[in-house]
């Protein structure tokens, strides 16, 4: 690394592309920095022109400066797409001077453009180091980041919308089996025929008074039109009427007991009758 007196503005330092020359004093807009200078190499001369290597500066087609040598403090100075100096070329002295294009604090690294022919044959293959690409490096990758969470973040709200869907068809198919298995069991326990009371088509009861039939209408199991019994009136058993057989005789036997049997009274009052007529007749 070459020795570089404190009285000059820049020094050479670490960079991201190895070393680089980095201001220690503010430079003004405009003003000189460093002159790049080497040898002169003649690109008629065949020996000159076979020479190749990253340092050389085109000052025309002849001449051609050699900037490898360690004296020239200026080759440290790294390529920028966004430059904060330039090269000011002087073909007739045959010199290269570095300016300052915009105001540079201290700290800041010096850059220039290399040139489109240098770029695509040294730079591009390997990729733009300076800080302008790494930021749109940078830029991108932050956005490729975000797309990717982006469409990390829809496929999960599709996969969740999905397996919600999924599981409201299933609880709805659940829903469907269990109605249609209440269904099926109702169907099993309803009865084979159910009765309708309709008080319009009510089924005709007869009911036996007497000879003549008489209709009347039931519902609900009350007869309509019928008076209802009363709780005090019971039915008492009929009483059975036996009729003596005996011999008819001209006697007040006979008569009593014909007489009893007209008047059908029960067996027991005849025989009392009886007994008496006897008595009597005694």
């Amino acid at each position: 690394m070459p020795t570089i007196s404190p009285k000059k503005p820049y020094r050479v330092g670490r960079s991201r592309t190895g070393l680089g020359l980095f201001a220690t004093k503010r430079i003004k807009k405009g003003s000189k920095i460093v002159r790049y200078f080497g040898p002169l190499l003649d690109c008629k001369k065949k020996k000159e022109d076979a020479i190749e290597n990253k340092y050389l500066f085109e000052l025309n087609n002849r001449w051609t400066i050699d900037g490898s040598v360690r004296e020239n403090v200026a080759r440290y100075i790294n390529h920028g797409c966004k430059p904060n100096a330039e090269s000011d070329v002087k073909p007739r002295k045959r010199k290269v001077f570095i300016r300052a294009i915009k105001n540079i604090e201290p700290g800041d690294e010096i850059n220039y453009d290399y040139g489109t022919d240098y770029f695509k044959a040294y730079l591009k293959p390997i990729g733009c180091k300076c800080d302008a690409c790494e930021k749109k490096r940078k830029k991108q990758r932050a956005e490729a980041r975000a797309e990717r969470a982006r469409l990390k973040a829809k496929a999960e709200r599709k996969a969740k919308r999905e397996a919600e869907e999924e599981a409201a068809k299933r609880t709805k198919a659940k829903a469907r089996a269990k109605a249609k298995e209440k269904s099926t069991a109702a169907v099993e326990l309803k009865p084979d025929r159910k009765r309708k009371l309709d008080t319009k088509k009510a089924p005709a009861v007869r009911l036996k008074a007497g000879s003549r039939p008489v209709k009347r209408k039931v519902t609900n199991g009350l007869q309509l039109g019928a008076s209802t019994p009363s709780p005090r009136r019971r039915h008492k058993p009929a009483t059975t009427m036996v009729v003596a057989e005996q011999p008819v005789a001209a006697t007040g036997e006979a008569s009593a007991a014909f007489q009893a049997s007209n008047l059908s009274v029960p067996a027991a009052t005849v025989d009392h009758a009886v007994d008496e007529a006897k008595q009597a007749s005694a």
